[in-house]
């Protein structure tokens, strides 16, 4: 959660006795193995593999189901010269998904295109429309990444018009699959890692295509160089879609984080360099926050096509030309964010569904633009902690975004109240969703009585989990360094929280900021003091005046602002029992 929630529920992970053994095995803090062991890490060997993955970890391309027999069909389609067309998701997940088998397939000799559809005029996933205009374009293989699992409908019809299809997906699976010629999913079989991105699921099948160029047994250079770019893209995926940072998931994410500067495509150049990131080590907070939403930027304000083009044009000059331009849609996106948050928020105090007798947040307007919706959802619910569906009711047609809080599964609570839909799809997380506006109400009541129903623990406030309880003293410089190799950080693998109990302020605290919302203050214990930044906590100044003794909870850090490189307390909640 952002720190600017307060009154958040806290749960404390007890001391283990496995971290005392393990930081006495690796010679390590005992806060670090503590926070090893919260991750699951138990063992020595375990931790090892946790802090130096290796790509030699990652599992082999074939044992994903579906992906030899994929891989079959292209090797097919490439050598009788077919046209092949990848339709994928305007979300940067499909967007490198897309880039992926674009680049491998243009390697081994077939002119590939690629097919984004326009999130406001055409919507999620393969539709009728687009699938009779591929078709007429003489596309004989059809290829989806990230979306097509839930296409029944639209796959008949591409088979119906003569193409074959194969879809590669990682979203949640109907009871029926759709009739396609080989379908690449990690959730079918059994798979060891059944939740990874839609761009994961691309690179596997990239992977093993080039498996089957292999001369002699040694990759040709220019395929092991577009192996490397497409670990880059993978990572961008995965981070960029929220997705488990565990696992073979944690392998790509990591490696693709440390070959980024080095990649070789021109557009991802380009992008670090429009957002003023040129030089600077990587890390998820990078993906996750400046150069995913540059990317989802031409999706939400335009058309995600010119973002597919980025991270496949050999030109620097239009490289350059298209991130300068995602920078700027960029801007307006957060511009219009913004704006229908302020209204959003307004519009849930005035109808009363901030009570915390309420459970979810379902609304809809015709000024609330398609393409953003989903990131005001985020927001609402990092402010108030209910599962929330934001609509855009423009041109007769209800198109919304739907995200969720950890235990209550989105994409389900939708499928109950299906009868009230027109068509949805995505995961337990989020969703996209497709109803009348005359329709919303209904839907809204039945949402919230399927979450009253079956999410009756459902908490009026935050929960965050404590990696360890500790004096002030116990945190120093060379420990944040030696907690870093436990990134790259996300879902499944959040940064180290600790907290420490009793503490009192030693200087007054001072609000900072543009708006005078942040909150420096300066904390003591028996053991020593700390610097602290309260983002969005100016509201409690007034209160941690009034008590002598409290407690906090924080991510420590290394504030590098203005080349420096000292010790400081994030604040992610502040506790006055």
């Amino acid at each position: 959660m952002r720190a600017g929630m307060h009154n958040k529920s806290w749960f404390i992970h007890p001391a283990r006795a496995e971290s005392l053994s393990l930081a006495d095995e690796l010679k390590i803090p005992p806060v670090l193995a503590q926070v090893l062991v919260n991750r699951g890490v138990a063992t020595a060997e375990q931790a090892k593999s946790f802090l130096n993955p290796k790509l030699t970890e990652l599992i082999e391309p074939d044992v994903m189901p579906g992906v030899p027999a994929a891989t079959e069909e292209i090797c097919r389609a490439i050598a009788s010269r077919q046209k092949i067309t990848i339709y994928g998701d305007y979300d940067v997940d499909g967007i490198t998904a897309a880039a992926i088998l674009w680049h491998i397939i243009r390697l081994l000799g077939s002119p590939a295109e690629f097919y984004i559809p326009h999130r406001i005029d055409e919507g999620y996933g393969l539709n009728d429309g687009a699938v009779r205009q591929i078709a007429a374009d003489g596309t004989k293989l059809l290829i989806t990444v990230d979306c097509g699992i839930t296409a029944a409908d639209s796959v008949r019809l591409a088979r119906q018009l003569g193409m074959d299809v194969i879809i590669t997906d990682h979203h949640t699976i109907e009871p029926t699959l759709p009739d396609a010629n080989v379908i690449v999913h990690p959730m079918l079989g059994d798979y060891a890692n059944p939740k990874c991105a839609g761009a994961t699921v691309a690179f596997k099948l990239a992977w093993a295509l080039t498996n089957r160029f292999k001369s002699a047994g040694r990759t040709n250079p220019k395929l092991r160089e577009f192996l490397i770019n497409a670990t880059v893209f993978a990572a961008l995926g995965t981070i960029a879609d929220v997705i488990e940072l565990r696992g073979e998931n944690r392998i790509i994410a990591s490696f693709g984080l440390k070959a980024m500067h080095d990649c070789s495509m021109p557009g991802l150049a380009a992008l670090i360099n429009a957002a003023g990131l040129e030089g600077q080590k990587l890390d998820s907070y990078h993906i996750g926050f400046i150069l995913a939403p540059m990317l989802n930027a031409a999706g939400r304000m335009g058309h995600a096509r010119l973002a597919v083009e980025l991270l496949t044009t050999d030109s620097q000059v239009r490289a350059l030309r298209i991130a300068d331009y995602l920078k700027q849609q960029n801007y307006q996106r957060q511009s219009a964010e913004r704006k229908i948050f302020q209204q959003v928020c307004e519009v849930i105090t005035q109808a009363g569904l901030d009570h915390p007798d309420r459970r979810t947040i379902v609304l809809g307007s015709e000024q609330w633009h398609t393409g953003i919706v989903g990131i005001v959802a985020a927001k609402v619910v990092d402010k108030f902690y209910k599962p929330t569906i934001l609509i855009n009711t423009e041109n007769g047609l209800g198109k919304g975004s739907a995200r969720s809080i950890e235990g209550f599964d989105i994409y389900g609570a939708i499928s109950a109240c299906s009868k009230y839909v027109v068509k949805f799809g995505g995961h337990s997380m989020a969703a996209g969703i497709t109803l009348e506006p005359a329709k919303i109400g209904e839907f809204a009541d039945a949402f919230e009585k399927y979450a009253a129903e079956n999410f009756r623990q459902t908490a009026s406030t935050a929960k965050i989990e404590i990696d360890a309880i500790c004096p002030i003293r116990d945190i120093s410089y060379n420990l944040v360094r030696q907690l870093e190799p436990l990134g790259p950080f996300g879902r499944g693998n959040p940064k180290p929280l600790i907290a420490t109990r009793g503490v009192r302020l030693i200087a007054s605290p001072r609000k900072v900021g543009s708006r005078g919302e942040h909150l420096q203050l300066a904390i003591g214990d028996s053991t020593g003091s700390a610097r602290c930044i309260g983002f969005k906590m100016a509201g409690l100044e007034k209160k941690l005046l009034e008590n002598e003794f409290f407690n906090v909870a924080y991510e420590p850090q290394l504030d590098t602002w203005n080349g420096g490189d000292n010790l400081q307390f994030v604040l992610s909640d502040i506790s006055f029992e």
